[in-house]
């Protein structure tokens, strides 16, 4: 067996600078270097902007400035740089190479871009019907379709209504690993892939490096930073944190969780038996993951133009805030009712951010701000929801004040999201690689063995102990005890928590129910929200899914945590009668 194969990562969004591929590439010993730059409305907004490329400008930045040293010593690259257009960055770099006179061979991932059969794909199941009634469904369903107890958001399918208005702008599918690794075996330094899943890079590199075969589930069943617990640690420790690097050994690894499956184009893996041991300073192992045959669909993301939005942020200072707020809101929602427009928005929305410090020592620590936020596929119906509070502007409440920039007032165009999934058989994947003599092509085809998607798994903990068998307890916020992380998928947010201490995870357990992170999420839930639970019980972890709170996804949600990132820091801010016992001592001794 080879030695484990070192992969760097360098991005995890476009906003990070091509300097860590550098700083990898010079600094790490590594093998292998990939990129993230893609979350899944870049592709569509790309459509929307007049750039002059449609490739991420940090992906192509990276490569350049390193592009010596890959060459020096032969690392392998592969990035998802290549957004809308991986030829086109796969060209560009290739005239690097060309000016230096490098030895080395670039290529790039295509098929993952179903615009031109997506409408196809769409067409209702119902052959009855040519516009998408009750009796009808898209033949491309919704991810959440088949869980009967999700309710998808009133207007998850209003675009299919209304093509004219409500164009689609882009339809990228999840691609596997099968075609980098086809052109890492055939040579290629440099791949520049389009919408690949977020695992698939690693999974190529170490299925080339170790020579897996498709079928080895259990070796290609695939941590990253946002980290809860760093207010153990001084603020200066984050100002340049640097980026991981994977050894993956050839009895494979893990990566991202949902639920209890993290789901592939490849693979489908069970990380319940997921274990994390700590070998070295700075150095885990990763073990216990069992690998599955993928689905025989992948996630295809499909963009359209929602309609328009804007929001107005006003501040209010010191006494009777919520008094303050009643009267702002009841303003606007009466002038838009007396105007006839109110039952003609999608969303209005009057969000009250923050609460007052009693007795403050500044005037911005009594400061708290509301955003009126809204939606309509009419543009003139969103610009009266400004007009309607300028109306009562100078009839407004005891020191109403906001910044002078009013850009977010006037309506701009949103992107919503519809995340469908695809039979794997509808996509043509392939790799090209950029040869003296032309272009070298090859299609990959889908996965050979696929098994159907089951139901995901949903329960409460096995035999729960008595929460009064942990002794006395004390009022403090969960998040003393319990590290924990959460972000967004599609209309859904992850949520999942962990407490560090082996003897803590009997009271987690039994403590964190469903019933129990409802009542945590207090006037934040809603009835036709759904949650799953499933436990990790090696790493001491619940792992929760609330369906439903960022409505059409994070290009479009209403919710100011769009991308469902604060959500457990929230939740762990929320009192819970804690165990003394699992107090640091010299808090019990105070007790």
């Amino acid at each position: 067996m080879p030695r484990p194969i070192r992969i760097a990562n360098c991005s995890g969004a476009l906003t990070d600078p091509g300097v860590h591929m550098y700083n990898q590439a010079k600094y790490g010993q590594v093998d292998v270097i990939t990129g993230d730059y893609l979350a899944e409305a870049n592709l569509a907004e790309s459509t929307l902007k007049n750039a002059p490329h449609a490739w991420v400008n940090t992906a192509y930045e990276g490569i350049k400035m390193s592009l010596d040293i890959i060459n020096e010593k032969k690392i392998k690259v592969i990035v998802n740089g290549g957004a809308l257009d991986p030829k086109g960055l796969a060209e560009e770099i290739n005239k690097l190479v060309k000016e230096k006179r490098l030895d080395l061979t670039i290529a790039y991932v295509q098929g993952d871009d179903l615009m031109h059969k997506v409408h196809t794909l769409l067409q209702p199941s119902s052959s009855s019907s040519s516009s998408l009634d009750k009796d009808s469904s898209p033949a491309l369903h919704h991810l959440d379709h088949d869980n009967p107890s999700v309710t998808l958001d009133h207007s998850a399918l209003s675009f299919l209504q209304h093509p004219d208005t409500m164009p689609i702008v882009s339809a990228n599918a999840y691609l596997g690993y099968r075609a980098v690794k086809h052109g890492l075996d055939q040579g290629a330094d440099i791949i520049i892939c389009g919408r690949v899943a977020d695992a698939s890079p690693v999974i190529a590199a170490a299925a080339w490096w170790h020579a897996w075969d498709p079928t080895d589930y259990d070796r290609l069943s695939p941590p990253r930073g946002n980290f809860s617990g760093a207010y153990r640690y001084p603020a200066e420790t984050f100002v340049n944190l640097g980026l991981p690097i994977v050894e993956v050994v050839g009895d494979g690894f893990l990566y991202e969780l949902q639920g209890d499956v993290y789901l592939n184009s490849d693979v489908k893996a069970d990380v319940s038996g997921v274990k994390v041991k700590e070998v070295a300073k700075d150095r885990v192992r990763v073990e216990g993951v069992r690998g599955f045959p993928p689905p025989p669909t992948t996630k295809l993301a499909v963009f359209y133009r929602g309609g328009y939005q804007n929001e107005l942020l006003l501040n209010a200072s010191g006494y009777a805030t919520s008094h303050k707020w009643d009267v702002q809101e009841l303003q606007v929602r009466e002038k838009l009712r007396e105007w006839q427009v109110l039952d003609k928005l999608d969303v209005l929305d009057f969000q009250r951010v923050g609460v007052p410090m009693d007795n403050p020592d500044s005037q911005l620590a009594s400061t708290t701000y509301m955003r009126i936020f809204a939606q309509s596929r009419d543009k003139g119906m969103v610009s009266m929801v400004a007009a309607a509070w300028n109306f009562t502007f100078m009839t407004h409440f005891a020191g109403m004040h906001g910044s002078l920039d009013w850009r977010t007032a006037a309506p701009k165009p949103f992107l919503a999201y519809y995340p469908a999934i695809v039979p794997q058989t509808e996509i043509e994947e392939s790799i090209s690689i950029i040869q003296p003599g032309g272009i070298d092509r090859s299609v990959v085809g889908p996965p050979v063995v696929t098994e159907p998607l089951q139901a995901r798994a949903n329960y409460e903990t096995a035999q729960p102990l008595p929460l009064d068998s942990f002794g006395p307890t004390i009022s403090r916020p969960l998040g003393d005890i319990a590290l924990g992380r959460s972000g967004d998928k599609g209309a859904n947010v992850n949520l999942g928590l962990f407490v560090e201490k082996p003897e803590q995870w009997d009271w987690l357990r039994s403590f964190m129910t469903r019933q129990r992170l409802k009542q945590m999420m207090g006037r934040d839930w809603r009835d036709r929200y759904f949650i799953e639970r499933v436990e990790m019980p090696n790493i001491h972890a619940v792992h929760f899914v609330i369906y439903g709170p960022l409505g059409r996804g994070v290009s479009s949600s209403k919710l100011l945590d769009c991308l469902g990132k604060g959500f457990a820091e929230y939740i762990r801010a929320v009192h819970v009668p804690i165990p003394t016992k699992f107090l640091p001592r010299a808090e019990q001794a105070k007790l």
